[in-house]
């Protein structure tokens, strides 16, 4: 059974993660931008695919290595942790590039769109810590099915990051136009996201996490 905590827990990283500049955003922006909305909304049900694939994977695998592996646990905590300081650092550092300075791009099929969507979270880094590092930070071996915890958290981020990005989606190009007028909205936006992700990596930093048992 997953607590109230894990849940809010994986919401506030998931939403931290969304709202980080990757792969996913750029690609979704410019689609949206230059193709439309509409657009926008079908390469957007291509990243959520990618994200059911990962996650498929990897609870499939975890929750036989967490058993069969112990320690391994405890290390993907640590990595998931050390990557969520990395992402705030990265976030916090003057210089970054807004995903809504995206450039043109030529217009593409529905299938195009889906399959591009697709592979760029399936190519997405980011993706592949989240579940294979991150999501486990969440899981607590004491209370019910490792692999069950891992697709309930795993729908969590999959929620989240789908809502967040099909509003993303939607106000793209009044968004690129507002923030293009107000450099310092998007440093606050930036040091925002960046303190979020920090937080949650300290905390993670700071606990003291026992290896999974059967």
């Amino acid at each position: 059974m997953v607590g109230t905590a894990a849940v809010l827990g994986m919401t506030a990283v998931a939403l931290g993660m969304v709202l980080t500049p990757g792969p996913n955003m750029v690609y979704l922006v410019s689609r949206s931008i230059s193709q439309g909305w509409q657009a926008g909304m079908v390469s957007l049900a291509g990243t959520a695919a990618g994200f059911v694939v990962y996650m498929t994977l990897a609870n499939v695998g975890l929750a036989a290595v967490f058993v069969v592996v112990p320690w391994l646990y405890v290390g993907l905590k640590v990595a998931g942790a050390c990557y969520l300081l990395y992402l705030a650092w990265r976030t916090l550092r003057p210089g970054g590039r807004s995903p809504f300075e995206a450039q043109d791009l030529p217009r593409d099929s529905r299938a195009t769109l889906f399959r591009m969507g697709l592979l760029t979270n399936l190519l997405n880094p980011k993706a592949a810590i989240m579940y294979l590092a991150l999501i486990p930070q969440f899981i607590d071996p004491t209370a019910g099915s490792v692999m069950g915890q891992g697709f309930v958290l795993g729908g969590v981020q999959i929620g989240v990051s789908v809502l967040v990005n099909a509003g993303i989606v939607l106000a793209a190009g009044s968004i690129a136009v507002f923030l293009r007028s107000r450099p310092t909205w998007m440093r606050w936006q930036r040091r925002a996201t960046g303190t979020l992700l920090g937080a949650v990596g300290v905390k993670l930093a700071m606990d003291a996490p026992a290896p999974a048992t059967a």
